[in-house]
C-alpha cells in the first residue's frame, strides 16, 4: 500500500465507504492460531500506539469521537463488539467477532463501539501517538469540522 498516499486523506470529505474491513493473517495450528501484525504490511499505516479495551461493562459504549489525522485499526482479540462509523451523512454498522478481521477508520469518521460481548477484547492499533488536539469529541462539533470540508 502506498504510505504517501494513505495520509494524503482529507478527513474533512471522507466517507463512511473509504473505511473497509482487512483480513489479517491467520496462521493456524493445532496448538493454536496466531496473527502476525507488521507495519505497511498487514496493517497499512505505521503503527504508533497500541491499546486494548476490555471489561466493558454490558450496555456501556467506546468511542464517542473522531480523529483529524488518525487512522485506527479495530480488531475484536476476543468475543464481540458492533462499530457504528458515520461521516455525517451516512451511518454504517460493522459487528467484529473474528480476530482475523480489522475495521480500518481513516481520518474524520465518527466512531461509536457498542454491544460489547462478556470477556470481548477491543485491539486498537493507531497510526500516531496520543494527541488530544487530534480528537473531536462533540457530535456537533464533529458535523461543523465536515461540513467546512463540503465548501
Amino acid at each position: 500500500m502506498n504510505s504517501k498516499k494513505l495520509f494524503e486523506i482529507d478527513s474533512k470529505k471522507s466517507t463512511v465507504y473509504d473505511c473497509s474491513i482487512l483480513y489479517l493473517p491467520k496462521i493456524e495450528n493445532r496448538a493454536g492460531n496466531i496473527t502476525p501484525l507488521e507495519n505497511m504490511k498487514s496493517v497499512p499505516f505505521e503503527i504508533k500506539r497500541i491499546y486494548y479495551l476490555y471489561d466493558v461493562p454490558g450496555g456501556e459504549s467506546r468511542g464517542g469521537h473522531a480523529h483529524k489525522q488518525l487512522h485506527q485499526l479495530i480488531v475484536a482479540a476476543s468475543g464481540s463488539f458492533d462499530v457504528l462509523i458515520d461521516d455525517g451523512h451516512n451511518k454504517k454498522v460493522i459487528t467484529l467477532s473474528r480476530p482475523y478481521l480489522g475495521l480500518h477508520i481513516i481520518p474524520g469518521i465518527w466512531r461509536e463501539l457498542i454491544n460489547f460481548s462478556s470477556g470481548s477484547i477491543c485491539l486498537v492499533l493507531a497510526s500516531e501517538y496520543y494527541d488530544e488536539n487530534d480528537y473531536i469529541r462533540n457530535y456537533s462539533d464533529f458535523i461543523i469540522y465536515k461540513k467546512k470540508g463540503s465548501k
